[in-house]
This record gives structure tokens, sequence and C-alpha cells, in this order.
């Protein structure tokens, strides 16, 4: 399952975005609709064109299975945010997002791991690392 921070990097071109790419190749990938948001506010926050924002979720919509927040996932999400942020807190990083908790219900429920770079989930069995 790939992550916001995962699919910017492959956009970026990044050295973690050709991890990324090496997923996109080998892998089903799953992304929970979050990240589509997520991706489209951070973009638009740099500056993009709402035409090239549009290209990249579609393009995320065309590689990946998108997973909707069910029942199950919100309520798998509150207890994760609440271990993100212990977490967090015992690791001095910022607090998670909601985001980051539903993220992390959903590679819980689907039985994956997430892809990513985000310090919050350096170390946890249910992450595949990628940040530098």
């Amino acid at each position: 399952m790939l992550d916001s921070y995962a699919w910017i990097e492959y956009f970026s071109g990044s050295e973690q975005g050709a991890q990324v790419k090496n997923y996109l190749k080998n892998n089903n990938i799953i992304s929970p609709t979050i990240t589509l948001a997520e991706i489209s506010r951070k973009y638009s926050r740099e500056g993009f064109q709402e035409d090239e924002i549009r290209r990249r979720l579609l393009f995320i919509v065309s590689k990946s299975l998108l997973k909707e927040i069910t029942i199950e996932i919100a309520l798998e999400a509150a207890k994760a945010h609440s271990e993100l942020a212990q977490k967090a807190k015992k690791e001095h990083l910022n607090s998670p997002s909601l985001a980051d908790a539903i993220v992390l219900a959903t590679a819980r429920i689907e039985g994956v791991k997430v892809v990513t770079g985000d310090e919050h989930f350096k170390g946890l069995n249910e992450a595949e690392y990628i940040g530098a």
C-alpha cells in the first residue's frame, strides 16, 4: 500500500520515488482514498495548476486499488491514532494526522504494509520505511 509520502516521492523523481516505482512494477498496489485529498491539498498549496493535480490523481487511480473508509477502518483508525500519538510523543514528533491513522488502519484491515517515509510509521510492523 502506498501512502501520500510515497506517491509524492514518486512524482518528484527522488531516490525514494525510484523505490516506489519498483513497487508499482512488481506489486498490486492499494491506496487509501484519503491520500488523494492529501496529495491534492499539498500540490494546491504549492501552486500546481488543477489540471496537473488532476493528472497525478488520475495516475494514482489508474495504478492502484482505492480503499474507501469503512466502519471497520474508522473504528481501527481511532485505535491507530491513539497508538501513533503515543509513539509521536515518545519520539518527540509532531502529532500524527487523522489521515495517518486512516492509512495505518487500512493497512491493518487489508493485511498489507504501508510503503512510506513518514516518521510516524518508522519502526512499525505494518510499514516498509523508505525515508532518508
